[in-house]
């Protein structure tokens, strides 16, 4: 959907003079460089890809660089050196007109400040974005109060923002930025300015609104909590450059070096860690038509107490234990429809990890971890889920 190739941006230096600074820095240090010519490199070459409905996050504190990489993606601000390439097309080549088609049209933002007209009612505020398409008033306020249903505000279109606390301020923020439609939306510490609790409520819709519609969201945050609760992935920046790009637990259990493992230390890994993170293959499985004897074989050597059996559909049957496949092999059962049990539990791989773990260890078999369409994708052992949450992060001096 979007891809940034080595982007690079020096401020307070014409374009020039900034090039000569980063060649004379090409095989040393660029912003030492840059600096002594009287610049400052806010981003130095970064590059990442975002698939189309992904939730990619950009982490960084203050003066990291994530906010100019944003402002890079639309070219609020031109980059030094580099490209951004959407949906196919440079955006560096985009004519005048292009480039506001993409502002309006193809990307939408969210601010952390929510900028929202105080003589307007929230319906108006909402349907701003398309009066300045020049759409007829009627199709305008019917979308805003579609986007406002979205956010939880369906019956509020006529009030006025100064009626509204921070976080239903921040919700016609969002609305706005729906309405239009956008394929991209950009949303720059939007809920930083937000009480805690305002801000999981608000971190809850976004959510519940990315599963409904699957949006192409790229979020900047400095806080690694929100982070990792939001992002599919996440790209951690550091004084202009990536650190790390990858999963939350990615991170969590594999910091890339001793800044990252300070930022993960505190973290609660029981709320980033999931089923499908701290699985593993079951040891044995069977399908509802296999032979009783045959899967009572597997069973004996292997080290589980009982085996998941499977329907023709992929989603789990039930459990045959060795004392109910001893008593289907003694009725000369052709199958193992008729000695099934289901003393299992099972949750989706995308569980936290702290919202089961009180499941584990109360049955025959391992905890069963299943995907989107309850089929078996791996087991959750007791005994593994406990070294989950006792693991610390994998040293990392060496990359200090």
């Amino acid at each position: 959907m979007l891809e940034a190739r080595h982007l690079t941006k020096v401020f307070d230096l014409s374009p020039s003079r900034a090039r000569r600074a980063l060649g004379a820095g090409a095989d040393g240090d660029r912003a030492r460089a840059v600096r002594e010519a009287g610049g400052v490199l806010a981003v130095d070459d970064v590059s990442f890809s975002v698939e189309r409905g992904e939730l990619f996050v950009i982490m960084g504190l203050s003066g990291s660089g994530k906010s100019t990489v944003i402002r890079m993606i639309n070219r609020l601000v031109t980059p030094t050196a580099g490209n951004v390439v959407y949906d196919g097309t440079d955006v560096g080549a985009m004519t005048p007109r292009q480039l506001r088609e993409l502002r309006n049209q193809r990307i939408g933002m969210v601010f952390q400040h929510f900028a929202l007209f105080p003589h307007r009612t929230v319906r108006e505020n909402a349907a701003y974005g398309l009066k300045a398409r020049g759409m007829p008033r009627r199709e305008r306020l019917r979308r805003a109060d579609r986007a406002l249903e979205q956010v939880g505000l369906g019956r509020r279109g006529d009030a006025y923002p100064d009626e509204f606390s921070g976080g239903m301020q921040q919700r016609v923020g969002l609305a706005r930025a729906l309405t239009t439609d956008p394929d991209v939306l950009i949303m720059d510490e939007p809920f930083s300015a937000l009480d805690p609790l305002t801000r999981r409520a608000m971190q809850e819709q976004l959510l519940e609104l990315q599963r409904d519609f699957r949006k192409t969201i790229i979020f900047v945050t400095h806080d690694l909590n929100e982070a990792m609760r939001l992002g599919d992935r996440i790209m951690v920046m550091r004084d202009g450059r990536i650190v790390q790009l990858g999963t939350g637990p990615d991170i969590i259990s594999r910091p890339a070096d001793g800044y990252v493992h300070d930022f993960v230390s505190d973290v609660d890994r029981t709320r980033v860690l999931t089923a499908g993170t701290v699985m593993q293959p079951a040891w044995v499985t069977a399908t509802v038509d296999e032979d009783p004897a045959a899967v009572l074989a597997r069973v004996a050597d292997s080290r589980g107490q009982g085996v998941y059996v499977t329907a023709p559909d992929g989603e789990i049957a039930g459990v045959a234990t060795p004392e109910l496949l001893s008593r289907a092999v003694a009725e000369r059962a052709a199958d193992l429809r008729d000695c099934l049990s289901d003393d299992y539990t099972a949750v989706p791989d995308d569980t936290p990890l702290v919202e089961f773990c009180h499941l584990t260890g109360g049955h025959a078999v391992p905890l069963a971890v299943v995907d989107r369409d309850k089929h078996l994708v791996g087991v959750a052992p007791r005994a593994r889920v406990l070294d989950a949450i006792a693991s610390a992060p994998e040293d990392v001096n060496a990359h200090a």
